[in-house]
């Protein structure tokens, strides 16, 4: 099912790869959603509050692992697209590797610093309990979201992204299934819900492995494969660790956005969780896009073909502008029928309301920004400029730092949810930019 996608018309080709990953993050968010419905209607409003306080630092640790994973990849598709097989196996092998070390640090850390983050994280008292229960086994779990995430990544580097959406479809429902067993049957709570989360992505992981080891020949390691690689080790780390920098930073600043609007409590948490959950979901073509475009301009890149790279990009734009355009209509429109799926019938929804609408409308209008972010930077990463992604994470966080300060000097929520949106804006605007001095250096080095 591996592909070349250096062959084709762009806009096609990019689209029929994109479709299947879309559908995977569509599936991702609506588990995602499911599982914070059945906290807040099977636990309690404070539980969901509680989830959703952690959300940013869940999104550091997923945002981490889809760095490195992503950055270590990277060198998979410039292998196969330059038809260099045995270098693709070897690349593969090598970023397993990094992978299981990286998850051992991130682990350690993760736990260790979780009881002092939540509270520098102003974190109401009154769902600190859960909200500490669920992120440490979500923490504790590191391994599966790394290892999915790594496997996926490896094939889709090979142009295969039907694969990894079978399995992700499989985690999603087990996931459902496990919330309903762990949370309805077995009253577990918060840690129920995080428990199921590990466990279905746990299993999609391995499944993804063992169907590469079975049917992809291209990335089935030999056992003269298994040591480490130190030039491909250098490669990938100059790829894998700026990307998974730029993702630590930005979380940071959601993190520091995120501080900034639990000082208003747990209603406040728990309508900005359920409008963000919503934004989620409505933008699950943002990272589909900007994986396509790390497979696509890898193998592009990979072959020498710069011309078809910047092709490829303005192809990916065309996609994206009209598809945001629709979705944050949509956004708006259906944000109070969705909120109202949170909570239980006893739960007076006018209360929570108020706090998603805010966020939403600040928000929806930058989901054309947002694109540019997951195009250009996931485009020059193919290219293998990792430290670019690194300038972009830092302009993320100026950006969210300069509303929650000013949000928490003059004691405004609406400031405080304004996060996103800037930072989204100034992050796109830049990353357009920054491609095009890329690009530009790129054609001179190479005389094109």
């Amino acid at each position: 099912m591996d592909s070349k996608m250096t062959e084709g018309r762009p806009l096609t080709l990019l689209i029929k790869f994109m479709f299947p990953i879309f559908l995977g993050f569509v599936f991702q968010q609506l588990y995602n959603m499911v599982d914070t419905i059945i906290v807040g209607r099977f636990v309690s409003p404070e539980a969901l509050a509680a989830v959703g306080s952690t959300g940013t630092i869940n999104f550091l640790i997923i945002g981490i692992a889809s760095g490195l994973t992503t950055g270590y990849t990277v060198l998979i598709s410039q292998k196969y697209g330059a038809g260099d097989l045995v270098g693709t196996r070897r690349s593969f092998v090598n970023a397993i590797i990094l992978g299981v070390i990286s998850t051992a640090i991130i682990t350690v850390i993760a736990v260790a610093i979780m009881n002092p983050l939540l509270h520098l994280m102003n974190t109401p008292e009154d769902i600190y309990n859960d909200a500490y229960s669920y992120i440490t086994t979500i923490c504790a779990g590191c391994i599966t979201i790394i290892g999915y995430n790594l496997f996926a990544a490896s094939l889709r580097a090979i142009g295969n992204s039907r694969t990894p959406l079978y399995f992700l479809i499989l985690s999603a429902c087990l996931n459902i299934g496990l919330d309903l067993l762990f949370i309805v049957v077995f009253h577990m709570g918060t840690f129920g819900a995080a428990l199921a989360t590990d466990v279905s992505q746990g299993t999609s992981a391995v499944l993804c492995f063992l169907y590469i080891l079975k049917k992809v020949d291209v990335l089935k390691p030999k056992r003269s494969d298994w040591r480490p690689d130190k030039i491909y080790t250098a490669k990938q780390l100059n790829i894998g660790v700026p990307m998974a920098l730029q993702f630590g930073i930005t979380a940071s600043g959601t993190m520091v956005m995120q501080a900034s609007i639990n000082i208003y409590g747990s209603i406040a948490v728990g309508g900005f969780t359920a409008a963000g959950k919503v934004a989620n979901l409505m933008t699950a073509g943002m990272p589909s896009i900007g994986q396509t475009m790390a497979a696509y301009v890898g193998q592009n890149f990979g072959k020498g073909d710069l011309d078809r790279v910047h092709r490829g990009t303005k192809s990916a734009m065309l996609i994206m502008t009209v598809y945001s355009l629709i979705v944050g209509v949509l956004s708006i429109v259906a944000l109070p029928g969705i909120v109202s799926l949170f909570f239980d019938k006893g739960v007076n929804i006018a209360d929570y309301l108020p706090y998603a609408k805010t966020y939403m409308y600040f928000s929806a209008p930058m989901y054309i920004p947002l694109a540019m972010i997951f195009i250009y930077r996931n485009s020059m990463q193919g290219c293998g400029y990792g430290k670019t992604a690194l300038m972009l994470g830092v302009m993320e966080l100026v950006a969210r730092l300069s509303t929650a300060f000013v949000s928490l000097k003059i004691q405004s929520y609406s400031v405080a949810v304004m996060g996103d949106a800037m930072a989204w804006l100034t992050t796109g605007i830049f990353s357009f930019v920054l491609y095009l001095i890329v690009i530009k250096q790129l054609r001179t080095k190479y005389g094109h």
